[in-house]
């Protein structure tokens, strides 16, 4: 088995806050691309184990397009979620409080397409688009 690869940031917010801004769809869609030129059109969250995730990536140019979607497995709100990709590969989100904001740890199973670097840096760069998100606002 592969290891998982794992992001984190910090985030100089409180974790109820953080919570809300990762899970719900009117915010999903303003931090969810690693790029400028890529963007989250649209955005569903059935925040529940059973439930469903669903997001709309999409190049600005109209080149490329996918829906990024999964099944929650674990759901402990404000502090962690766990979800299962369509293609069996499971994620976990973890939200730690701090004394100055809010630490989210990803942890997730690689795919085979591309290698562990390039999708670590993809992760990432999205998580840091979200820390940017949540602290201008």
């Amino acid at each position: 088995m592969t290891k998982k690869i794992e992001i984190e940031a910090k985030i100089s917010a409180p974790a109820a806050k953080v919570w809300e801004y990762y899970t719900d769809p009117k915010h999903i869609v303003h931090w969810n691309f690693a790029s400028v030129d890529w963007c989250c059109p649209s955005a569903e969250n059935d925040l529940r184990v059973g439930g469903t995730y669903k997001a709309r990536m999409e190049a600005k140019d109209g080149s490329f397009g996918f829906d990024f979607e999964a099944i929650y497995s674990d759901m402990i709100p404000t502090k962690s979620f766990s979800y299962q990709l369509g293609d069996g590969r499971d994620v976990k989100v973890d939200f730690n409080a701090m004394e100055q904001g809010t630490e989210v740890k990803v942890a997730f199973d690689p795919e085979s397409q591309n290698p562990v670097e390039m999708q670590r840096d993809g992760w990432q760069a999205i998580l840091n688009n979200f820390k940017s998100y949540v602290e201008r606002h």
